[in-house]
């Protein structure tokens, strides 16, 4: 949902500071405490934090799950902020599933083994799905999702190099946290990761918290690609809360060290926050403050098919986020001594 721009309720001093354009995070499932599948409600709770990381508009995603929890939240954005909200936005819903042949952390049994469109729109506020183009009906729920204004990624996915190119060609432009929950790159079967890293029609989300791709594999993707990388962080509930038991929609998942992992083992999200990703990148491929904050702001931006939005992120020569302005607002200042009378 966009909000319209209001004046900035204080001014603070910039000194030192690297102006860059506002995070955009693709792939938000929840945060501090909270899980959106698990309590949509919980959405604009964790839209006050998310300044905190730099992150000034997000999509909040909902996993795998019966068509009522997506109601749910779409419910839950057409209400809007409560009164005196102030934090990032959510600007559509990410349906991550149940259109996939790789469940991974996502529950096997709301897993649908044919694709439609239903009555998604990008006017009621789906602004991104998820999908297996390898499944029956795919291609023309791709067409048709895309005409009715909904980016559409390939993810969670066994799909063959041939079947990614058609949902390409279909109007897929995306891909879902490369290299997870999709097949591996080999010589003679590139796959979607092999797709998604030489088509340049395509751009990808990755997850930059050294857990889900090892520093080398990012590397190897931003040379690959270069400005079609996109920064996701795939935050869960325990993104800014550390180690313990949390919800993953209607699972129980467990964070130790800083690595979040299902009743069988497997990923089931991260704890990364935007501003870490960023910081993860610069490491990774050597490449400049500036050019990493673009992979998290307007790369995904340009992504959506949005116009540039009224917000900024100010960050320290570490990429630490020091003050966060959304809709022309401060949502955020780490320094108050930099605030203005």
């Amino acid at each position: 949902m966009e909000r319209r721009r209001t004046e900035p309720t204080a001014s603070f001093d910039t000194t030192g500071l690297t102006r860059v354009a506002g995070f955009v995070d693709l792939q938000v499932n929840g945060g501090f405490g909270h899980d959106f599948t698990h309590d949509p409600s919980t959405i604009w709770a964790v839209a006050e934090e998310l300044p905190k990381t730099g992150v000034t508009a997000f999509l909040p995603t909902i996993i795998t799950s019966p068509p009522e929890v997506r109601d749910e939240a779409l419910a839950v954005l057409t209400s809007g902020p409560p009164c005196g909200f102030t934090g990032a936005t959510p600007i559509g819903l990410h349906l991550e599933g149940p259109m996939i042949t790789i469940p991974g952390a996502h529950p096997p049994a709301f897993v649908e083994t044919t694709a439609s469109p239903g009555g998604l729109s990008r006017e009621d506020g789906v602004a991104m799905v998820t999908l297996a183009p390898e499944l029956p009906g795919a291609i023309n729920t791709i067409v048709e999702l895309v005409a009715r204004g909904i980016l559409v990624s390939l993810g969670h996915s066994r799909a063959s190099y041939s079947e990614a190119r058609a949902a390409a060609d279909a109007g897929a432009t995306l891909g879902t946290h490369l290299f997870n929950a999709m097949g591996g790159v080999t010589a003679r079967h590139p796959g979607l990761a092999g797709f998604l890293l030489t088509d340049p029609r395509m751009r990808f989300g990755l997850i930059a918290d050294d857990v889900h791709v090892h520093p080398a594999s990012v590397r190897l993707a931003h040379e690959a690609a270069g400005e079609r990388l996109v920064l996701i962080t795939d935050a869960t509930a325990a993104t800014g809360r550390g180690s313990g038991a949390f919800d993953l929609g209607d699972r129980t998942v467990v964070a130790r060290g800083g690595v979040i992992r299902n009743e069988e083992g497997a990923l089931a999200g991260s704890v990364l926050t935007m501003d870490v990703a960023v910081r993860n990148l610069m490491a990774a491929t050597g490449c400049s403050l500036e050019r990493a904050a673009a992979a998290a702001s307007t790369i995904p931006t340009s992504a959506l098919g949005l116009s540039e939005r009224d917000d900024a992120v100010f960050l320290d020569d570490g990429g630490n986020v020091v003050a966060t302005v959304v809709d022309g607002r401060l949502a955020f200042l780490a320094e108050t001594h930099r605030l203005r009378s």
